[in-house]
């Protein structure tokens, strides 16, 4: 039978200029999970982005073409995390493409 030990202690990341995965902003805490790739190519950052933000959007203009929707407060809060968290990631993968092309037009 396997012994199940315990993870080793985990060290946060420390963030890094120069460095090549960005964690997202939507990470659920200080343990980051979730990274961007900064050195992805241009057209897959934007295509991340784009897909998040559309989806997002998507799902808004759906309900806004609804006529009255009546929940409670706490139903109406998590659905506002729910848009949040993809549209804060797309937002990030923006600001990659941003400080990208921006590097290349200083050069």
């Amino acid at each position: 039978m396997t012994t199940l030990h315990p993870d080793p202690p985990y060290e946060k990341p420390t963030p890094h200029p120069k460095s090549r995965f960005m964690a997202l902003t939507s990470n659920c805490d200080d343990m980051p999970t979730l990274f961007v790739d900064t050195h992805a190519p241009l057209d897959v950052l934007y295509d991340a982005a784009n897909y998040r933000i559309r989806a997002v959007t998507q799902v808004l203009e759906n309900m806004s073409m609804r006529g009255s929707i009546d929940c409670e407060s706490f139903i109406l809060s998590d659905f506002a995390l729910l848009c949040a968290i993809p549209l804060r990631d797309g937002c990030d993968v923006l600001d990659v493409l941003g400080r990208r092309l921006r590097g290349m037009s200083s050069e």
